[in-house]
């Protein structure tokens, strides 16, 4: 059985690289631009993960993370952030005390992202 994964960034580059990435390791991948859209695919695909970025436009990471958890506690969650206006360490930090299983910093190397994924996944 494939596993689906909701990818949610709204740097266009980041988001095709991952799909791509991610598709040739064997997932179906389901890709939103922000976290209203990231959002609104969540609650009709029923992805096995969401991997979101933290800063983005119209519904950022953090918002996402607490709508996605409060609608399903055990949605399995990856932050990724660059950065923004605040240090990316505390974006991240907050992901992961909102309900986020993993975190990783960008930029990362598509091995780092992979064990993330099977580490979440298990």
């Amino acid at each position: 059985m494939t596993r689906m994964i909701l990818l949610i960034d709204d740097d266009v580059a980041v988001l095709r690289t991952l799909e791509i990435m991610l598709g040739d390791r064997g997932y179906d991948v389901v890709t939103a631009k922000d976290g209203v859209e990231g959002l609104r695919l969540f609650q009709k695909n029923h992805p096995d993960l969401v991997i979101t970025d933290l800063v983005m436009p119209e519904k950022e990471g953090i918002e996402t993370i607490i709508e996605m958890r409060r609608e399903r506690p055990d949605a399995k969650i990856i932050a990724i952030s660059g950065g923004g206006r605040m240090h990316n360490e505390r974006f991240l930090e907050m992901a992961a005390s909102l309900g986020a299983a993993a975190v990783l910093p960008k930029p990362f190397m598509p091995d780092e992202l992979a064990a993330k994924i099977e580490e979440v996944m298990q």
